[in-house]
């Protein structure tokens, strides 16, 4: 089984960047684990939101299979403390899927089809943060769940 990480245009900042690196490296010796980037859509002049989400959707279910239980990062998604979401992670582990993919949308979130296409969602925190920062964060949270799940001292909770 693969976890992937599926983010919607680039990372800019140099400390993004890094940190997300970090945390790719270090959660790459404990499981199979790949980030892959959609293009973000440009939007022009005229063009909504909601056509902005529509065109990156498409690029996304592109990169998803049938096969695959896809969490969605979404502010309205489901919370928990970092212990319980390891034991989600656990339970998601024991799924019959090749891959697990957590994914977050562009600026404007992500669309209707891809929001269905969702096995899950969850939330980071009630705050609302950019959806590149989101990026970091999850990376830590993630790397802190498979050392919960591994009993790697890391997690002070």
């Amino acid at each position: 089984m693969k976890i992937v990480l599926l983010f919607t245009g680039r990372t800019s900042g140099k400390y993004l960047e890094e940190g997300i690196s970090d945390y790719s490296q270090r959660i790459s010796r404990m499981t199979a684990f790949e980030i892959v980037t959609v293009q973000g859509i440009k939007s022009t002049p005229g063009m909504t939101p909601d056509e902005v989400k529509r065109r990156e959707g498409v690029q996304i279910l592109k990169q998803l299979s049938g096969e695959d239980y896809v969490v969605l990062l979404d502010e309205r998604g489901e919370q928990s403390g970092s212990v319980a979401f390891a034991a989600e992670i656990e339970k998601m582990m024991m799924k019959p899927v090749k891959r697990i993919v957590f994914l977050t949308g562009g600026a404007w979130g992500v669309s209707e089809e891809v929001y269905r296409r969702a096995d899950k969602k969850i939330s980071l925190s009630s705050m609302t943060f950019s959806h590149q920062v989101v990026r970091l964060l999850f990376a830590e949270q993630l790397y802190r769940a498979l050392t919960i799940i591994k009993g790697i001292p890391y997690h002070h909770g």
